[in-house]
């Protein structure tokens, strides 16, 4: 059983910062890539970046220069730094984690989702 938890969403003002964090826990034997997805009201889930367990990372672009992807490989966690905000990107905001998971003497390909924060940017 592995699972992640969001944490840091909230109500800020455009132009203001919110960092978002994700911890996974569970039967972790590696966690291969990260992500941070977010869906708007009426539309589709789309990823806002990524990063490897080696550090690559992938920005969505209009997020690109605003919001910074990091993560500790050590705690399992990964965390976003989202600056200069803008009501559009008012969203629930989904961590993904694409992972090897060990039970016993099995190994599974696993890909888990977090239950999502709420960020709702408004003035």
């Amino acid at each position: 059983q592995v699972q992640l938890v969001e944490s840091g969403g909230g109500l800020v003002q455009p132009g203001g910062s919110l960092r978002l964090s994700c911890a996974a826990s569970g039967s972790i034997a590696t966690i291969n890539v990260m992500g941070w997805y977010r869906q708007a009201p009426g539309k589709q889930r789309e990823l806002v970046a990524d990063i490897t367990s080696d550090g690559r990372t992938n920005y969505e672009d209009s997020v690109k220069g605003r919001f910074t992807i990091s993560r500790d490989n050590a705690k399992n966690m990964v965390y976003l730094q989202m600056n200069s905000l803008k009501p559009e990107d008012t969203a629930v905001y989904y961590c993904k984690a694409n992972l090897l998971s060990v039970v016993g003497v099995t190994i599974k390909r696993l890909e888990v989702w977090g239950q999502g924060t709420l960020v709702t940017v408004t003035s």
